[in-house]
């Protein structure tokens, strides 16, 4: 058997990023600059209030409470072009540029204003730039927003439009293909015939794959003949910049899949030191890869988990594309017997107010058992000969939205 390291590096070292490409920068979210990104504007552009008040002379305020005389009004969005003098104040609303001459703002609950003597009492004495958001005091220009490799957040997005970034270019996120095969799968909703099964992989991967930030592309079920399956893998890899597949990869007489895959593509058929998911393909079409998961519903995604995910991340331009393994408490023993495999039970747990995590491990550990991978919040990484007892450390990857 193949270790689980080799089988992971042989299917990364056979995918590279994108080619990237212009984005707007409505539609970027997710995606990952290919470049760095460097202001050219100032933010703020113009020093302006954080608070609604009065822009006064700090020096004005000494020996507070003080009178002063308000001149004007200063509204967001309008200009401030009246110069004020010491002895005056105008009103301002946040966000308002200063009005020259004005170098502090002392908040409206601080202050009574007396508009029929166009006068305000100032209660309190302010500092130099009291309340202030001085010009490109958070960004300035020349400044490099982000490095290549950054993916784009609703934060990233924000900052990149305060600057008038319209557009970035960035990798694009992959096109996945998936497809089932097998004779006795059915998706139409029809009663059961006798030896069939409900097609459950293509709806799982499918979805997968879009909460992986990915696109997905439905390329339907393939039954056990060689001039269908090879139609469907063909078809996949015109349109697809990958292609995941499950059933048709462990060594039986009917799994045509490996005949197709082997005569169109260049293909690698593993059995990998893993429970579940032990057998695995990966390989190319011309340059589109092609995973080969099992028909098992647990494997499937075991598969997709450790293999897939990861390489279509890398293709995805992002820097860490490995699951991140955690450690947890199992609170529960994890027994299991030495043959020579990494063990990835289902467990269902979460961390604590600390971030520490604590699992317990499920029932129904069967790679056909996809009741408890439904419930499951990790996978617990139980090295071949290593005895976990309750209370002790084990290694977890997240599921879900809590792996992103």
């Amino acid at each position: 058997m193949l270790p689980l390291d080799d089988a992971r590096s042989h299917v990364l070292g056979r995918v590279a990023p994108a080619r990237p490409r212009p984005v707007a920068l409505a539609d970027a979210a997710g995606l990952v600059l290919a470049d760095a990104v460097v202001a050219n504007e100032t933010v703020p552009p113009f020093d302006n209030t954080a608070m609604d008040g009065f822009a006064v002379v700090a020096a004005d305020t000494d020996g507070a409470p003080v009178t002063l005389q308000v001149i004007g009004t200063v509204a967001a969005g309008a200009a401030a072009t009246t110069v004020m003098a010491s002895g005056q104040a105008m009103r301002i609303m946040t966000g308002a540029p200063m009005p020259p001459g004005a170098d502090a703002v002392v908040m409206v609950e601080r202050t009574i204003y007396d508009e029929g003597a166009g006068s305000v009492v100032v209660e309190i004495e302010v500092p130099t730039g009291n309340h202030v958001r001085g010009a490109g005091e958070d960004i300035k220009p020349g400044h490099e927003l982000y490095p290549a490799g950054t993916q784009l957040t609703a934060g990233h997005l924000g900052v990149l439009a305060s600057v008038g970034v319209r557009a970035v270019d960035v990798i694009p996120r992959p096109v996945v293909g998936v497809v089932s095969t097998g004779d006795e799968l059915v998706d139409d909703g029809s009663r059961l015939a006798p030896g069939q099964i409900r097609d459950s992989n293509r709806r799982t991967l499918l979805t997968l794959l879009e909460e992986s930030g990915f696109t997905a592309v439905d390329l339907g079920l393939a039954r056990d003949d060689e001039a269908e399956i090879e139609k469907v893998f063909r078809d996949g890899a015109d349109r697809c910049d990958a292609v995941l597949s499950s059933g048709g990869v462990s060594m039986g007489a009917f799994d045509y899949v490996k005949v197709v895959l082997d005569r169109i593509g260049d293909m690698r058929w593993m059995q990998i030191a893993i429970k579940p998911a032990k057998p695995f393909a990966f390989g190319l079409i011309g340059d589109v890869p092609v995973f080969g998961l099992p028909g098992n519903p647990v494997s499937s995604m075991v598969s997709y988990e450790l293999f897939a995910r990861p390489a279509l991340r890398l293709m995805a331009g992002m820097r860490h594309p490995q699951p991140p393994t955690l450690r947890a408490i199992s609170a529960d023993p994890l027994g299991r017997h030495d043959d020579g495999k990494i063990h990835f039970l289902r467990v269902e747990g979460g961390p604590d107010e600390t971030g520490r995590w604590t699992v317990h491990k499920l029932g129904g550990q069967g790679s056909h058992q996809l009741t408890s991978m439904a419930q499951a919040t990790a996978l617990a990484v139980v090295p071949d000969g290593v005895d976990i007892g309750a209370g002790d450390e084990v290694g977890i990857i997240p599921l879900g939205t809590l792996g992103t």
